[in-house]
């Protein structure tokens, strides 16, 4: 098959999860001898077309603007008009696949353009991450996700929790959505051999546990939930123990709730972080939390079941899915502090379970969560909807 993929985010140019989502899924389907294209952002200084790992990448430049749905507008006609320059130069594709409401203006004129069919990988929803939709903003960009997955032909989301959201707040037809789980190469995940005890030092005392989070530093992802619950286990441990927030956004307000709450001193906020040195922090950690109010997939679990850390999550999304209670790691009720608290003790106070947890994890990701068994079932979705649309006359 030869396959158009519209992305807003690709390596290196890395917002959210769809860059990484984006870059380990096509190399994949390249390897199984389809011809994939992506058409993505401009970004520093990477080369406007490349060819990564087998795949055909091609950056568009965008106009600036101060205002981001301006600035999207004028991304969609980019990659408008490179999607259809590339149609006519390359020959037609088979398939087209947009990725979330931001590239879908250029998604649907190409599809009707070019009667082209349309997947669209939906990987969150505006009503989700606010609990509703009660601002003309969110309504926007609820629109936006509502006509993606209508024009579509099939919609693939990351969980059965998605599913169920899309099914309810966009009203996509049961039987028209597919569900593709998130993967992880477990081969990139590994860290050569470095000098642990000094790495360590660098965030915590030799006598201390580091319990950590990485992600954004935003309210839905409940870090605000994590530091209520630190007191609590500063207490259980007799304070021997640092928490690690990695990551950047509202961090003033999370610094004045640490400091606020008397944990200032057991708390250490990074900001930004490698992915180099994020790969060596995980081997240092003794706990990873992440207690988001929402959560469509959460691929940082995966990143921990590969480096063998155990999990703490919140009940919420699809963390449920990834994570087996008590198997796999622990679940614990969202946005309650002494459930979460009562999770991390869980780990911390028991270091054989522990370690009972991160082996049935690992053996998890090779079970349900590798790149090539994933590319597989997305394989499978793209030969559905080439089977029906031979069997109907497209006009």
């Amino acid at each position: 098959m030869k396959v158009l993929v519209l992305a807003w985010e690709f390596p290196p140019r890395i917002v959210g999860g769809i860059a990484r989502h984006v870059a380990e899924l096509y190399p994949e389907l390249a390897k199984r001898g389809h011809e994939i294209h992506i058409i993505t952002v401009e970004f520093g200084e990477a080369p406007r077309y490349e060819i990564v790992e087998g795949v055909h990448v091609h950056r568009v430049e965008v106009a600036a603007s101060h205002d981001f749905f301006h600035w999207i507008t004028n991304m969609n006609e980019s990659m408008g008009r490179h999607g259809g320059k590339l149609i006519l130069e390359e020959g037609t594709f088979d398939l087209i696949h947009a990725h979330d409401w931001l590239v879908g203006d250029a998604a649907i004129a190409l599809k009707h353009t070019f009667k082209i069919p349309l997947v669209a990988t939906i990987h969150a929803t505006e009503h989700g991450r606010h609990n509703g939709i009660y601002s003309e903003q969110q309504r926007y960009i609820c629109s936006k996700e509502s006509a993606l997955a209508h024009d579509a032909w099939r919609v693939i989301v990351c969980t059965n929790y998605m599913r169920l959201e899309i099914e309810r707040v966009l009203h996509t037809p049961w039987n028209k959505i597919d569900v593709v789980y998130n993967g992880i190469h477990l081969e990139k995940k590994l860290c050569p051999p470095f000098d642990q005890k000094e790495f360590r030092r660098q965030f915590a005392a030799d006598h201390e546990k580091i319990v950590y989070y990485v992600g954004r530093m935003t309210f839905e992802k409940g870090v605000s939930v994590l530091l209520s619950a630190a007191p609590k286990v500063l207490d259980a441990m007799g304070r021997n123990v640092k928490f690690v927030l990695i990551g950047s956004g509202h961090l003033d307000d999370f610094k004045r709730q640490a400091w606020d709450t008397g944990i200032w001193d057991k708390c250490y906020f990074t900001g930004f972080m490698s992915d180099e040195d994020l790969n060596k922090f995980r081997v240092i950690a003794d706990c990873a939390v992440f207690p988001s109010l929402y959560e469509p997939f959460g691929i940082v679990v995966l990143e921990n079941f590969a480096a063998r850390v155990p999990v703490v999550v919140s009940d919420t999304g699809g963390f449920p899915e990834i994570v087996r209670h008590t198997k796999t790691g622990i679940v614990t009720w969202t946005n309650n502090p002494d459930s979460l608290a009562w999770g991390i003790l869980e780990v911390l106070r028991n270091p054989d379970y522990s370690l009972w947890l991160v082996e049935n994890a690992f053996e998890d990701l090779e079970r349900r969560f590798r790149w090539a068994k994933l590319a597989q079932q997305t394989e499978a979705v793209y030969g559905r909807v080439l089977h029906e649309r031979a069997q109907i006359n497209w006009t």
